[in-house]
């Protein structure tokens, strides 16, 4: 079995660079190889534009699904886009580790995904959801938040977390894969949180460290989280009369 971590934080040294190497040193001692993605450190450059297609479909204009999807069909893809392609077809398991900024995945993330997730290759029309590349595939978020876990509940200040990382679990899940629960740490600042002392806070991070790694070993059975697929929608796209998940106002 084989594991790529995509690491998205700028300081390696962070705590979302220990969750990082926790993953790395509990999946390897399961028996996976682990290959890491180190976006800030390998100066991945997360914004698609004509400057990455020197050899044009439309040289007039700048369509990116176009020139995804011809670069794709003639091996031109941009060379960092090419290495991370591969890693996702060599990985069985995906686990995307990153801070929650402005209640999203940072921008280097992101565009992570606008520039990978290449149409023509990774999805197309006909090749998505439960009809996507990767069937097989597990990914999963690891994901740090700066306030403490009562704020993301459903009626939190900070927002559902639910709802907050339905955005990224549907753009995984549009590629055919198995989006497993996520982890998410909460309270993970700079320092001490207010109402705690340095030393309790400290320790409190081991723990979540420890929880994490726990979690790994039992990411065989865990069930991910349910979508629904093509034989659910009607010819307009939405959940069929009927539909056990439809509700109506």
């Amino acid at each position: 079995m084989h594991a790529l971590i995509v690491f998205c934080h700028p300081e390696p040294r962070s705590f979302n660079g220990a969750l990082k190497d926790v993953a790395v040193d509990s999946l390897q001692q399961q028996g996976y190889s682990v290959e890491v993605s180190d976006l800030y450190a390998e100066g991945f450059d997360p914004v698609e534009g004509a400057a990455h297609y020197p050899e044009r479909a439309e040289p007039d204009t700048f369509f990116p699904l176009t020139e995804q999807r011809n670069a794709f069909e003639s091996g031109a893809l941009p060379a960092d886009v090419r290495r991370e392609i591969e890693r996702l077809e060599r990985a069985d398991l995906v686990i995307l580790q990153f801070p929650l900024w402005w209640h999203a995945q940072p921008a280097m993330l992101k565009g992570w995904f606008d520039r990978v997730f290449v149409y023509g290759g990774l999805y197309s029309g006909r090749m998505r959801y439960d009809r996507g590349r990767f069937p097989e595939k597990s990914v999963m978020l690891s994901v740090t938040t700066g306030a403490p876990a009562p704020t993301f509940s459903r009626h939190g200040r900070s927002g559902h977390i639910v709802t907050l990382l339905w955005p990224i679990h549907y753009s995984l899940y549009y590629l055919g894969v198995r989006v497993l629960p996520p982890q998410v740490t909460y309270g993970v600042q700079g320092g001490g949180l207010s109402y705690q002392n340095a030393a309790a806070f400290r320790e409190r991070l081991e723990a979540e460290k420890a929880a994490w790694g726990q979690r790994l070993e039992g990411l065989n059975d865990e069930a991910p989280i349910p979508f629904a697929g093509w034989d659910d929608w009607d010819e307009q796209g939405v959940l069929k009369a009927g539909h056990p998940a439809a509700w109506t106002l």
